[in-house]
């Protein structure tokens, strides 16, 4: 019978696994379209490996799905190539010179092959040895990494590249669906504290961008809660402590993951690892999976968990939804963060110009609002450069440093995306490692070109949509968020105000 290797396995010999501490301040980049391929971002390419460009992303070849289903016998070798090529050494080499300290890794739950249903799904296969890897790159520069389950079974949002199937049949929100990512987090969970290579991974986030209206996400505020407890759930039974619950690393010491479970149950008094949950049967269900991955990544270190410290877990912050939606600090066992997304460039947040846009900025109260519900600390998890309207060069580079300025104030920030294809339309305002080049950003992401750049905008006669608003408002926002430019050229990614 295949069972797990003893505690001391051989990595244990070689290397200590670190603890994942978030940096104090985190200054990062989204490696979008990596691992999960958004084609706006790389059109050449897509249309180069075999897909489409179409008004609409559901039409026509504009997703990884749709790619998998029309080319079944050479997709992963496709996707191979764009995995190897898209981010490499090189690019980690540039970040570290960039002072970059954090990335934000968008995944799909198809990373973790055996929660297909290969007769209705079609996805690519072979991703977590190139995600394995990547992270080995990240950690030996230093760069710490979080996990963002960016595309959810049975997809979350309708009609979105980022999704990894673009259609209006949002499955996500029902039973089956919530436990295939509860499954996906007690995988990726374990992987963090047992595989050396994952040693940077300092958070896991739950779900990338809802459906806004919470009256359309029905049980997501139980899946918050039910996220939570399977991360601390995984950790206990790999001998970690948890803040709040019992130590179970005297019952953890049998090398077979089936027993240990049933032990930790059988001494459980706080109801986590009650019998049949949602979160015991996550966890046996990715015990199986675990033991497949380990063959394909190596050995896993058991030898350093109960030097572990816990994950951080993440969610979008309540400001994200309306309709009375869950606080996700509702569910917080352990270190817990939330995460803001903002981007102007698709209206609804400020007037299409340069005054209104810095104004806008220069008041903002996202963090006082989100503290104010108890989602604290804080980061800014997308956000760039783009526009409404033909920026100069002088205006980009004074709205990156406004920007920069506004999103320091908590827990830091991760720029959408560390790079987009030479020569697209998007790369000059969507690619950091561009504006790097273009020097609408700095070398040092910790300095501004110019710390004043707000001053001539904070007169009385200032104002900003998002300063009366609040979480939970009866009324949709109108602006929608993720509506933007035709489809198949651009990005379609949601705002907030």
């Amino acid at each position: 019978m295949h069972h797990f290797i003893p505690f001391l396995s051989i990595f244990s010999f070689f290397r200590t696994v670190i603890a994942p501490v978030a940096p104090s301040k985190i200054y990062g980049v989204n490696l979008g379209s990596w691992l999960l391929l958004e084609p706006w971002m790389l059109p050449n390419e897509w249309v180069a490996m075999g897909g489409q460009v179409c008004d609409h992303c559901s039409d026509c070849i504009a997703s990884e799905f749709a790619f998998a289903e029309a080319y079944p016998d050479t997709v992963d070798e496709k996707f191979s190539v764009h995995w190897s090529t898209w981010f490499n050494q090189s690019d980690v080499d540039v970040l570290k010179s960039a002072q970059i300290n954090t990335v934000r890794i968008p995944l799909g739950f198809w990373i973790v092959e055996a929660l297909v249903d290969r007769n209705t799904e079609h996805y690519p296969r072979g991703g977590m040895s190139y995600l394995s890897y990547g992270l080995k790159m990240l950690r030996d520069a230093g760069i710490r990494a979080i996990l963002d389950h960016h595309a959810l079974p049975g997809v979350q949002t309708p009609n979105q590249m980022f999704a990894g199937k673009c259609t209006s049949d949002v499955q996500f929100y029902t039973e089956y669906n919530y436990g295939r990512a509860l499954i996906w987090t007690s995988v990726m969970t374990a992987l963090s504290h047992l595989h050396p290579n994952f040693e940077s991974v300092f958070a896991i986030q739950a779900a990338n961008e809802p459906i806004m209206d919470a009256n359309q996400t029905p049980g997501y505020g139980d899946f918050q809660k039910n996220f939570v407890r399977t991360v601390r759930a995984t950790e206990l039974l790999l001998g970690i402590s948890v803040p709040g619950y019992p130590s179970f690393q005297g019952t953890t010491n049998n090398t077979d993951m089936k027993l240990r479970l049933a032990a930790v149950s059988a001494a459980d008094n706080s109801g986590l690892f009650q019998r049949d949950s949602a979160i015991v049967e996550a966890l046996t269900e990715a015990i199986p999976i675990l033991l497949v991955i380990e063959e394909e990544l190596g050995f896993l270190n058991f030898g350093a968990c109960q030097e572990r410290e816990s994950l951080t877990t993440n969610f979008m912050d309540i400001l994200w939804q309306y309709n009375d939606p869950a606080n996700p600090a509702e569910a917080a066992i352990g270190p817990q963060t939330y995460d803001h997304h903002l981007y102007y460039s698709f209206g609804g947040v400020a007037d299409a110009n340069e005054d209104a846009y810095m104004r806008n900025i220069c008041h903002r109260n996202d963090i006082q609002r989100d503290t104010a519900s108890g989602n604290t600390p804080l980061w800014y998890g997308e956000w760039a450069l783009s526009t409404q309207f033909d920026a100069t060069n002088e205006f980009l580079r004074n709205w990156a440093d406004a920007q920069k300025l506004a999103y320091s104030q908590d827990a830091g920030w991760l720029f959408w995306n560390f790079k987009i294809e030479r020569n697209s339309t998007y790369a000059r305002q969507w690619s950091y490692l561009e504006g790097l080049e273009r020097g609408y950003l700095t070398w040092d992401p910790s300095q501004v070109h110019d710390s004043n750049v707000c001053a001539p905008y904070m007169d009385s006669s200032s104002t900003t949509k998002n300063s009366t608003s609040t979480h939970g408002n009866s009324l949709p926002l109108k602006s929608l968020r993720r509506s933007g430019p035709p489809r198949h050229k651009g990005p379609k990614r949601q705002l907030f105000y």
